[in-house]
């Protein structure tokens, strides 16, 4: 653990984790079974992305080209113009900013139906090889892409529900897994609906905390604390970025009149801009943002580097208190 993480105090560790990669390999084996049209591309990244299984059954449908990122996803564009249905994935930065262009251009402009895996994506995700492997503005980046998908599922079951939904929706998408040492968010299964927000815990309409990923576990502990000061806090599940589910948004802010957003991403382009853009145009409302605040991370534990930066549950539940004593000091409630 890095000084500055250990300065922070450690957080607890996670009841229990699980990983969001393998959850992805092994619904994409299960997919593949089933349509011979599925395909992986990896650029060097077999491993990472646990595709072993994968290419030991399908040998000829896993193509490893090697550290060539841009090529992978122009390979994966060329396969998808052949009617194939390529999903092509490594390191969530490598992807979105080395490859940028290539999804633009290449995926993005026609259309096609490539789904992109990032994995290390937030700084939990990275904590151990520091801010070169800690990808937090890969879903910034993914939502300025016309016509992508964008889904950060919250824990490993959640991550292979994302995969068969993605596989039955045409067209580019971009699906973010972490670390392979993730959290486990819903100790029971809980369903995944393409495109809609889910309220995960609502314990009243005094404040919305809008979160996905590894923060919403912190936002749901954050809203259980909440709670026991006479707080009354829904958390809501915001697992697909883009499309954002407007309606669901809309319809929370309305109820509550003040919001947070949670996420372990940069608070620029990301969940906390998607919610104030909908703010915006739809409900106006105070919101907070709690995220990564325009600064590269240090390495070290990835609970402690979350609290280090800003993202802890006591974070999550202050910005709840925030949002709702500038909602009371600013007049009613939106009708």
């Amino acid at each position: 653990m890095s000084a500055v993480a250990a300065a922070a105090g450690a957080a607890p560790a996670p009841a229990r984790t699980e990983s969001t990669r393998e959850a992805i390999a092994a619904a994409l084996v299960e997919l593949a079974a089933a349509d011979p049209a599925i395909v992986m591309v990896c650029p060097d990244s077999v491993k990472a992305l646990r595709a072993t299984a994968f290419a030991a059954r399908f040998p000829d449908r896993l193509f490893d080209v090697g550290i060539a990122e841009q090529h992978a996803v122009a390979f994966a564009a060329g396969l998808a113009s052949c009617g194939l249905k390529p999903w092509v994935g490594t390191y969530a930065g490598f992807l979105t900013m080395r490859a940028c262009e290539q999804l633009r251009t290449f995926v993005a402009d026609p259309h096609l139906d490539v789904k992109v895996i990032g994995v290390n994506g937030g700084i939990l995700a990275g904590e151990r090889e520091g801010p070169s492997h800690q990808f937090f503005e890969d879903l910034g980046i993914a939502r300025m892409l016309p016509g992508f998908t964008v889904v950060a599922p919250a824990d490993a079951d959640q991550a292979g529900r994302a995969v068969h939904a993605l596989a039955a929706a045409a067209g580019p998408a971009y699906l973010r897994a972490g670390s392979g040492r993730d959290p486990v968010v819903f100790p029971q299964p809980v369903p995944f609906e393409l495109g809609r927000a889910r309220i995960a815990a609502d314990h009243g309409g005094e404040v919305a905390i809008f979160a996905h990923g590894a923060l919403l576990g912190r936002a749901m502990a954050a809203a259980e604390a909440l709670a026991r000061e006479g707080l009354g806090a829904v958390v809501v599940d915001v697992h697909t970025l883009k499309p954002l589910d407007v309606e669901t948004v809309a319809a929370v802010l309305a109820r509550t009149g003040a919001a947070v957003t949670a996420e372990d991403h940069t608070i620029i382009g990301g969940l906390g801009s998607a919610i104030a853009e909908a703010a915006a145009e739809h409900c106006p409302v105070p919101i907070e943002r709690v995220g990564l605040r325009d600064v590269f991370p240090e390495s070290g534990e990835g609970e402690s580097l979350l609290d280090r930066y800003g993202m802890g549950v006591a974070d999550i539940a202050a910005a709840a208190r925030r949002a709702v004593a500038r909602r009371r000091a600013g007049g009613p409630r939106p009708a």
